[in-house]
């Protein structure tokens, strides 16, 4: 199978634009690498330079932070690439430089972390950078190369080992496991531990055990404090870091109307099944585990961001619950429109749209999304909107 055609191939064509710097984000080994590769076969070799920002050599070539060491660099260049230019000191400025003072240069950056590429990075580039984000593979994407059989059969694997594109290439389930754990250990911190001051990166997979075993759930940062033996502050700044790094993500609660709503705290998510069963060892099958419930709602949440960036829609999302236990998993705020959402993973599990909700937001839409409908709530088509660039928002 051949996994080259991705959810961003339309938008990352139009998005490479003279003395403008295209920031490819995503977790380590979600095919950033292989999809510039694959793109840079189609242009003429001269006409490109290609940097990796983890080898010496090359982040040497961009030190001297001049004018004319760029002009000498890129003479007869009409297009500059960086891999992972996080590792490279000063890369905003250094980028700035560049797409001001030579004429027509195009330049892509791609990168594991926000730590520069967000942080130091954005300020010296606003008005000069659009990005866009790679995940592990969605369902829209297995949509192209396999049929509605094939995508019903691969629910479990997918619930159990995620969707990193390498797992393609094992078709034994023991390969895979060994695949995500060697992930967990050699890349998924890579970025964090070389961030200056991070000194206790067992206390941060300590962390993500924790949230591994909360999904659907609020998350209280002073209980989780006081688990793992550390300051409130530092969960909150390791949380942050874990994001950075695409392993989670936050999704807020939901209020406007109700006093007994509740809206300090959050849920999180992991963008892929399989690093969160590879975070706290648990790869049995589904008929022998008491966490589906979790592993579907975070395939659908995790699939369902996947989508909306693909498709390039301005959505909002949350959960909401009330202090007296009413929730819905999963809310959607779009364009004042709001969508919520129920997940079962049985089919014959009845859900209501809660009351509280009902009578506070009756304009609002409900559907319960299992098994059967599945498919249309992470893979609706949607034709990708050129909207105007939003990357310095």
């Amino acid at each position: 199978m051949n996994f080259l055609e991705r959810g961003i191939d339309t938008l990352f064509s139009k998005r490479v634009l003279p003395n403008k710097v295209l920031i490819l984000l995503g977790a380590r080994r979600v095919g950033k690498t292989a999809y510039i590769k694959n793109y840079l076969a189609t242009i003429p070799k001269d006409d490109y330079l290609h940097l990796n920002g983890e080898d010496i050599q090359d982040a040497d070539l961009l030190k001297e932070r001049s004018v004319a060491n760029y002009k000498r660099l890129l003479n007869k260049v009409k297009l500059l690439v960086i891999d992972e230019a996080q590792n490279i000191p000063d890369i905003g400025l250094i980028l700035k430089l560049i797409v001001d003072s030579i004429d027509d240069i195009k330049v892509i950056a791609t990168g594991s972390s926000v730590f520069d590429l967000s942080n130091k990075l954005g300020e010296p580039l606003v008005g000069r950078k659009n990005t866009i984000y790679l995940f592990p593979l969605a369902q829209i994407e297995f949509a192209k190369y396999e049929n509605f059989k094939e995508t019903t059969q691969k629910l479990e694997e997918r619930l159990l080992f995620g969707s990193y594109p390498e797992l393609e290439q094992y078709p034994e389930w023991e390969e895979k496991i060994n695949y995500l754990k060697e992930i967990v250990n050699s890349y998924l911190l890579k970025d964090i531990l070389v961030y200056e001051g991070i000194k206790q990166s067992n206390k941060i997979l300590d962390l993500l055990k924790l949230i591994a075993f909360q999904i659907g759930q609020e998350v209280s940062l002073q209980e989780l404090a006081r688990q793992l033996g550390i300051s409130k502050n530092t969960v909150e700044s390791y949380l942050d870091l874990l994001s950075k790094v695409f392993v989670i993500y936050k999704v807020p609660g939901f209020s406007k109307n109700l006093r007994k709503e509740i809206t300090k705290s959050n849920r999180w998510y992991f963008y892929d099944n399989g690093i969160r069963n590879a975070i706290i060892a648990n790869f049995s099958r589904l008929d022998s585990r008491t966490d589906v419930g979790a592993l579907w709602e975070n395939y659908l949440a995790s699939e369902r961001i996947k989508n909306q960036n693909y498709t390039q829609k301005t959505v909002s999302n949350y959960f909401w619950r009330t202090y007296d236990q009413q929730e819905l998993d999963w809310l959607e705020e779009e364009n004042g429109i709001l969508r919520g959402y129920e997940f079962k993973w049985n089919e014959n599990r009845k859900a209501k749209i809660p009351t509280a909700f009902a009578k506070g937001y009756p304009e609002a839409s409900f559907e319960v999304i299992n098994k059967q409908n599945y498919l249309d709530f992470i893979s609706y088509e949607s034709e990708i909107i050129d909207q105007k660039d939003q990357s310095d928002l």
